[in-house]
């Protein structure tokens, strides 16, 4: 296992290990031209490698996000995956990608490609897929990440990236006060178990609408279903004009720092995530503890749960096909 590092005309530097094809460092300038690092991570690949880890900065595959009861119907064969969150199967499951040793080819100092082979079989999943993901370090101060794969059998694929943001800096407080803006009218609500219930919700008149820039604070200790299932926020975004082409779909602000983060996607879906799930168990870089609400995860994605919701849009890529989508994180 290595450590990778990209770095920009303007010094910002993005470390990188082939370990689940993880970002563990993003330094980007402040308002006052100060270095920060806005991702949480570890200092060394023990914090990543042990078991119940937080799946910092990892790619996530072969299935990003849940399927309920861990298991999914394909060409009329039932499926059976790792029920590693509460009966359904989360993030591809115990040894999904975020665990596996990727191939490394650094082709220069701003861009990176990592590549792995998921065997027929591997974590349930069917097909043997070529995954590659390559992360660029643009000279604007953007970290695409272009995933490609293909498969010689059907199967499902919905790859992502699991980096937790604190445009504050790393470990350095609660990220409630960071303005954001989702360009989003409904979400994927979701049940108990967080599996989506096949229907839309409206954002409008709810504290998920984040058409106009909030606090993500602001509302998320509101008495709402959702928000207790989630215990914060923890849904899919049904995004606008979400057709394929890239496009701007998100922004947020650090209130300290001055950072501003744009999110943009060819994908359907965006995962809001609060951190909600930190405690101060996980000590991160410099011993600080990740305590509860010290990051935001924007995961990139399809639906939740598509492989058992026929109304969703498909996850199934089959032979002679290749998945191919971008997404980019953009900062100034």
């Amino acid at each position: 296992v290595h450590l990778y590092t990209l770095k920009n005309k303007n010094n910002v530097t993005a470390e990188f290990t082939n370990y689940g094809a993880r970002l563990v460092s993003l330094m980007v300038p402040d308002k006052s031209g100060n270095m920060v690092d806005v991702v949480l991570g570890h200092d060394s690949l023990g914090g990543y490698a042990k078991p119940g880890e937080s799946f910092f900065g990892t790619t996530i595959g072969r299935y990003g996000n849940r399927i309920g009861k861990a298991k999914f119907v394909l060409d009329g064969k039932t499926y059976t995956l790792d029920a590693n969150n509460g009966g359904n199967s989360l993030h591809g499951g115990r040894q999904g990608f975020h665990t596996k040793v990727w191939e490394a080819a650094q082709k220069d100092s701003q861009t990176i490609v990592f590549t792995y082979l998921s065997k027929d079989g591997d974590a349930g999943y069917p097909g043997n897929l070529n995954a590659k993901v390559t992360f660029t370090l643009t000279n604007d101060n953007a970290l695409q990440i272009d995933y490609e794969a293909t498969t010689d059998a059907n199967t499902v694929v919905n790859l992502t990236n699991h980096t937790y943001f604190n445009l504050n800096g790393a470990g350095s407080g609660t990220i409630n006060d960071h303005e954001l803006m989702i360009d989003a009218d409904n979400i994927t609500p979701v049940d108990a178990g967080l599996i989506p219930t096949g229907k839309m919700m409206k954002v409008e008149g709810t504290p998920f609408d984040f058409r106009k820039p909030m606090t993500i604070g602001s509302r998320i200790d509101s008495a709402n279903e959702q928000l207790t299932f989630g215990k914060g926020y923890d849904h899919n975004y049904v995004l606008n004009g979400a057709n394929g082409t890239l496009k701007t779909v998100c922004t947020v602000k650090g209130d300290k720092t001055g950072i501003t983060m744009d999110v943009s996607t060819d994908q359907p879906g965006l995962q809001f995530y609060t951190g909600n799930f930190l405690d101060g168990s996980e000590i991160g870089k410099g011993g600080k503890a990740y305590g509860h609400r010290t990051a935001l995860c924007l995961e990139t994605q399809h639906y939740p749960d598509s492989p058992n919701q026929p109304s969703f849009p498909t996850t199934e890529l089959k032979p002679g096909q290749t998945y191919k989508t971008t997404s980019v994180y953009k900062f100034h």
